[in-house]
């Protein structure tokens, strides 16, 4: 299987009720190599519109966070738990997490990441198998088994908690930054070892 395949899902109905309200399959973007790796929950309208993760406001709020630690979106690999929008924004059930799960440790085995970073509730708790109260646990790091590898898991708040609640500005900024130090990339992070 090349690089792309594992990486991509082409035709999927695993999910009838996902399968039939998609507009497309929305798969992983960025390096296929990269060193971070961001796992959201599941596209919503402007993802399933645009085919990309992460595009809406949240994005916005995602790549300035980046920015912000001296990376940009091109530098990072970013993904999500389901690959197809629920109707009416509504969580990934159980079943759905579970379908898709087999298309996400692929893609964790193929990127190879240092570290991945879970945005909000539904993919940390997904990745680390347990309950997670994200916000007292954002910007620790876990040695989670996916896939039979241990994998390190930095919990993060969603992107788009910041734009409902200010004071998750500085968590999630800081939470990105931590995650740029550990796997050595970034702006910010090579200054402070002159």
């Amino acid at each position: 299987m090349g690089e792309m395949e594992e990486l991509t899902v082409v035709e999927c109905t695993r999910c009838p009720d996902l399968a039939e309200c998609r507009s497309r399959i929305v798969n992983g973007v960025g390096p296929a190599d990269a060193d971070l790796l961001f796992v959201g929950e599941g596209p919503g309208a402007n993802e399933d519109d645009q085919g990309e993760p992460f595009v809406g406001r949240s994005g916005t709020v995602l790549d300035d966070a980046l920015r912000t630690a001296g990376l940009a979106r091109a530098d990072v690999r970013i993904t999500n738990c389901v690959r197809c929008r629920p109707p009416e924004n509504r969580d990934p059930r159980a079943e759905e997490l579970a379908n898709c799960r087999e298309y996400l440790e692929r893609e964790i085995d193929a990127v190879d990441p240092t570290v991945i970073v879970t945005l909000g509730k539904v993919p940390s708790e997904h990745l680390l198998e347990r309950d997670v109260a994200v916000t007292g646990e954002a910007g620790d790091t876990f040695d989670s088994p996916i896939a039979g590898e241990p994998r390190t898991v930095m919990v993060s708040v969603h992107p788009a908690a910041t734009l409902y609640d200010r004071s998750q500005e500085a968590t999630f900024e800081e939470t990105i930054q931590r995650a740029a130090d550990l796997t050595g990339s970034g702006g910010q992070s090579t200054l402070g070892s002159f």
